[in-house]
């Protein structure tokens, strides 16, 4: 078994192909980061409510995915050169798409064991970076278990891909209704032949009908549209800003105090666990929100934050003054610049008020905070890091990584999903989730992402140092449901 000392497989050398493409610092930044203790995957789940065959994945794959470049390609190192993008010349999709059966009783039990260690097996460096795994026997339906590399791109346009992927009927392209009059089985498109997905358009160059994806995205998941619009004002503001204002931003990130010890900071080892939630109906987060005061990231943070106190107090209580901070991405690319894929986000560092007892002195804090960092040039100065730390030895990206690893305990992501159903291969998708990945010494990620009127959080951990996930997830929700008793009683 490899060990978290062990080098991180190197991509094959090659010398450069004819039009092949160098990968950007940015990219290349993260592609350095992967270590045998930390893969820098990114793993998430469709939850199908019925059984689906292989190759009707397959089929799905090879019309909407395989056009974009980035699936067909690998990573390979020139001499004295920075990483290229280069077509495979042995591509096969039967090595990319396949298919497993879930243990006995093929329960959440016997899915999160595989899945840990899927998580905690690296992809092929010979090979484009990418892995669909189709899990049959989970409870009545399957999985689709989805491992994509964080090089290829950053968590939007991996969600946007994933739509690319899907239908909103059982039959026939994203922009066809289902209509009450007309039979499932008599609804637009052929069986075995998937229908043409308008957000596959995104990623042409150049992206086509931009306007009519935007108003489906819009209509789809109207949160995550709103993501993909802020960067364009961000950017507008960044000009604004003086040199002075970002050597601030870059002064006060490298001088903070390196996060305290807890039972989340540790020495990591290969093998991942996760645990997820039950489902969390948005509408009584918004109620709590509403009532108490908070955006619905607010009180899902406010309620992550009770739940990391709560697994702290199992040993002791914590101290009044304790604080730990996550880092969280923020996305900083328009959605006509979808089809360059690669990674193009900063990140804020939150810190969370796990020291207040009070839930809702907590929510309040953490309202604060968050406000706080709302018009903050910090991702913009931690992008500009990362697009440098791609072009420097690998050696000083790795101490600076080392550095900013002590100012977080852990990464947190929130990604609002499609809010109705979405169909795979004609199956109904159930539930979506998904684990962030962590860099360097970080052990915790916790992943939020709406689907259809309903929260999942996801954890995943290092299992030398967090063996329990399923421990915070249930600290979440009981966290989360002493907020909402306290919003009903206020109301009441």
């Amino acid at each position: 078994m490899s060990t978290a000392s062990e080098a991180a497989p190197a991509p094959p050398r090659a010398a450069p192909a004819r039009g092949s493409e160098l990968l950007s610092g940015v990219d290349n930044a993260w592609l350095r980061m992967d270590e045998p203790a930390n893969l820098m995957q990114i793993n998430g789940v469709l939850v199908l409510e019925e059984r689906v065959e292989v190759e009707a994945i397959k089929a799905i794959v090879r019309q909407r995915l395989l056009p974009i470049p980035r699936f067909r390609q690998l990573v390979v190192a020139g001499e004295g050169e920075r990483p290229r993008w280069q077509d495979d010349p042995g591509f096969d999709l039967d090595r990319h798409v396949l298919e497993e059966r879930l243990a006995d009783p093929g329960d959440d039990e016997a899915l999160a064991a595989l899945i840990g260690r899927l998580m905690s097996t690296p992809l092929d460096p010979g090979r484009p970076l990418w892995e669909f795994r189709l899990i049959q026997s989970y409870r009545s339906g399957c999985v689709l278990f989805g491992c994509i590399h964080h090089v290829i791109g950053d968590g939007v346009a991996l969600m946007l891909v994933l739509l690319a992927l899907t239908d909103l009927a059982p039959r026939g392209s994203a922009t066809v209704r289902p209509r009450p009059d007309v039979p499932n089985d008599a609804q637009p498109g052929e069986p075995g032949e998937p229908a043409h997905n308008p957000f596959t358009d995104l990623f042409a160059h150049p992206a086509r009908d931009l306007a009519k994806i935007r108003a489906l995205a819009h209509e789809i998941m109207p949160e995550a549209m709103r993501l993909l619009l802020d960067p364009a004002e961000a950017f507008r503001r960044a000009r604004l800003l003086t040199g002075v204002a970002g050597v601030g931003a870059f002064g006060r990130l490298v001088g903070r105090w390196p996060d305290p010890r807890t039972a989340f900071k540790g020495p990591l080892v290969v093998p991942k666990l996760v645990a997820w939630s039950e489902r969390l109906p948005l509408a009584e987060v918004k109620e709590v929100g509403r009532v108490l005061g908070g955006t619905v990231n607010d009180v899902l943070v406010a309620a992550v934050s009770g739940g990391l106190r709560r697994y702290l107090a199992r040993q002791a209580e914590p101290p009044p003054g304790l604080n730990i901070r996550v880092a969280m991405p923020v996305n900083l690319r328009p959605l006509g610049r979808m089809a360059e894929l690669g990674n193009h986000f900063g990140l804020i560092f939150l810190s969370l008020p796990l020291g207040i007892a009070d839930p809702l002195a907590r929510l309040a804090e953490v309202r604060r905070r968050a406000g706080a960092l709302k018009r903050s040039t910090e991702p913009l100065v931690v992008y500009g890091i990362l697009r440098a730390l791609g072009r420097v030895p690998l050696a000083v990206q790795r101490l600076v990584v080392k550095i900013f690893a002590t100012k977080a305990t852990a990464v947190m992501t929130n990604v609002p999903g499609p809010r109705q159903t979405l169909y795979l291969a004609g199956k109904a998708i159930g539930d979506i989730f998904f684990w962030v990945p962590q860099s360097g010494r970080v052990g915790l990620g916790v992943s939020i992402c709406s689907y259809r009127g309903s929260v999942r959080l996801g954890v995943s951990t290092d299992a030398g140092l967090l063996p329990d996930p399923a421990a915070i997830v249930e600290g979440f929700h009981a966290d989360f449901a002493e907020l909402l008793s306290l919003a009903r009683g206020r109301a009441a």
